[in-house]
């Protein structure tokens, strides 16, 4: 069901979150430890900020097994950014391809997901009928989670007053989360679905994150979140861990599962919460409700 990193902070090399850690994602993407399902062998993304370049973010997707993928491993080790996004797919709604790949793009922000709304077919012309042209003709793929996005950057068009960028506070977008997650379960229901929908979401602009871990059911049905802060997540050698705070957090990393067996340096995020980073690094949990 699909396995992330999320890293922001002091610049890192992206292999040092990918393939070096003991539980990297390379390692999820066939035997993921903390889900029903441990193969996530359909396409792998990335996406990193060189803000020094453009404020858009870089991209690059595949539809090879992370495991299998050499542009990745080559690449990996000469990426360095502040922020990076990686993904591992296990296909549930869309066939594999580039455009169902993530994260997603859209415009500075990036976004990916872990989880799904089962049954999307019923409810996808009634999601899309919520859209103006503009987020309608953004969408290139077939997956929830870009419909989820987009629904999510309409919502945030139709509540900011013209507001944009670092004027839009994260309480302000992490309340867009959790008002579009109630307008799905308003689909749902005219369409008589009552199965859990998950929403383990992660968004950026670059300078600040954003993560939601939600379940409409989460007795039901659940995926883990996990963060941790400090100094900066390091490899040296075969040991890869985040480095102990010597002052403000330098960095946050924010995963599906955890990426090696340091247990005291992750924290894991409650159900229906959401943690909000901000350009500062600090860090809060809020409830979704």
């Amino acid at each position: 069901m699909c396995r992330f990193v999320a890293y922001l902070g002091e610049p890192v090399l992206a292999e040092d979150l990918i393939t070096k850690p003991r539980n990297s994602l390379i390692h999820q993407s066939y035997h993921a430890r903390e889900t029903p399902e441990p193969l996530n062998g359909d396409g792998f993304g990335m996406g990193w900020y060189s803000k020094n370049i453009r404020p858009e973010p870089g991209l690059f997707k595949a539809i090879t097994p992370a495991w299998n993928n050499q542009n990745l491993k080559i690449n990996a080790g000469i990426i360095k950014s502040n922020c990076i996004f990686a993904h591992i797919r296990a296909a549930t709604e869309g066939d594999i391809s580039l455009a169902n790949s993530h994260p997603f793009r859209y415009q500075q922000y990036l976004m990916m997901h872990n989880g799904g709304i089962r049954n999307f077919k019923e409810i996808k012309r009634d999601l899309i009928n919520r859209l103006s042209n503009h987020y309608y003709q953004w969408i290139n793929g077939q997956t929830d989670s870009e419909h989820v996005f987009a629904l999510f950057m309409q919502k945030i068009a139709d509540l900011a007053q013209g507001k944009q960028g670092d004027a839009l506070p994260l309480k302000f977008l992490a309340d867009c989360f959790r008002q579009t997650f109630a307008d799905i379960e308003i689909l749902k229901t005219k369409r008589g679905l009552s199965s859990a929908s998950v929403y383990n979401m992660v968004v950026t602009d670059g300078a600040r994150l954003l993560a939601t871990r939600y379940s409409t059911n989460p007795k039901e049905e659940s995926r883990t979140l996990y963060y941790a802060k400090g100094k900066k997540y390091a490899c040296r050698g075969n040991l890869c861990q985040m480095l102990p705070e010597d002052g403000p957090p330098g960095s946050v990393l924010v995963v599906s599962e955890k990426l090696d067996e340091f247990e005291e340096e992750w924290r894991k995020v409650p159900d229906n919460h959401a943690l909000l980073v901000e350009n500062d690094l600090h860090c809060q949990v809020i409830p979704l409700r």
